[in-house]
């Protein structure tokens, strides 16, 4: 009987790249947690699949609605959980903080209460966050998984919540329960509020003279590791399927290091304007405090599993760019941000 596994925030780019890695790795009937008004963009080509009803099964509900994750793990009774789902923009956070506790936080907590009530077998992934680390002293990298926490917004504290009930769990209750502090991973997908896809979104706009040849930015100073989000989809299927211990923490990332500048300028050097584009700071992207350099040791993981970044961060680059020139195409009218 083939296993069968769920996955909160399917819409999102990581939850939609899993969803294509396990339908052609496994044999897994996938459950996926969607909002009533989530935008299906992201499984658009999947929609024939989702269609059939027997592969990929959505359920609707939500992480602030008790009586809905009650009814999806007692539905669903999932061999594998992969809980993608949060409010994910640390800049967003700041403006709406008490939504940012209640669906990372709150909505942690209804997920792995079911799961004890219903399906305490599970193999279970929280995705926490490298943004619990926060402000890190240069002395401290790259960052251990011991690493103290600092956390420099409402979102990073939310993943401190988040990282701590999964850890209680474990050791209370003893579900298998294994979370991530994954470091900054990206890719086709990654959605405009990110500074790199900001940056491809407003290039593919430029190159279609939809808006004048300006980028407009934050901080460019801040230090980061990327990885591509379908090696971090890969690093996801070996964690629940590798010898998975319960209550353990893993950092993942990748193996490539720069500046969000650097990043900047990479990206625009792949494009046809590349000598027109001005560079311009608006102060409304700056956090109020950044995490500011975020430079992972992932040795635990990769020493446990065997995973390593197959994907160089030019090729992630060059698709993340690709993907938005394809969807500018399709429409000319997006948001400024």
């Amino acid at each position: 009987m083939a296993k069968k596994a769920l996955i909160t925030g399917i819409t999102g780019m990581v939850g939609s790249h899993l969803t294509d890695f396990l339908l052609k790795k496994t044999n897994w009937t996938i459950y996926g947690l969607v909002r009533w008004q989530d935008d299906l963009n992201n499984i658009r080509h999947l929609i024939n699949v989702i269609n059939k009803n027997n592969r990929i099964i959505l359920f609707y509900g939500d992480l602030t609605d008790s009586l809905s994750i009650e009814k999806l793990i007692k539905n669903t009774l999932p061999d594998y959980v992969f809980h993608l789902a949060a409010q994910s923009y640390p800049h967003t956070s700041f403006d709406s903080p008490l939504n940012t506790y209640d669906v990372n936080i709150l909505g942690t907590e209804r997920i792995l209460y079911f799961l004890k009530k219903y399906s305490k077998k599970a193999v279970i992934h929280i995705c926490s966050s490298s943004e619990v680390f926060g402000r890190v002293d240069r002395s401290q990298l790259p960052i251990k998984e011991d690493c103290n926490f600092h956390p420099a917004s409402p979102y990073a504290i939310s993943k401190v919540g988040t990282d701590l009930i999964a850890r209680y769990y474990a050791e209370a209750y003893g579900l298998t329960v294994i979370s991530t502090r994954m470091f900054t991973h990206t890719g086709p997908r990654r959605g405009d509020v990110f500074a790199e896809s900001s940056f491809a979104k407003q290039i593919a706009m430029i190159e279609k003279n939809i808006i004048p040849p300006e980028v407009y930015v934050g901080n460019l100073k801040s230090l980061r590791t990327w990885a591509d989000v379908r090696d971090a989809v890969r690093a996801y299927y070996m964690l629940v399927t590798i010898n998975p211990i319960k209550g353990e923490i893993y950092n993942i990332g990748g193996s490539y290091s720069c500046t969000i500048g650097d990043m900047l300028n990479l990206l625009i050097s792949y494009s046809n304007k590349s000598k027109k584009i001005k560079i311009k700071v608006d102060k409304k992207r700056f956090r109020p405090i950044d995490a500011d350099a975020q430079i992972p040791d992932t040795r635990k993981f990769q020493k446990h599993t065997g995973w390593k970044s197959k994907i160089s961060f030019e090729k992630s680059m060059k698709d993340l760019l690709n993907y938005w020139r394809a969807e500018v195409d399709k429409n000319k009218y997006f948001l400024t941000r």
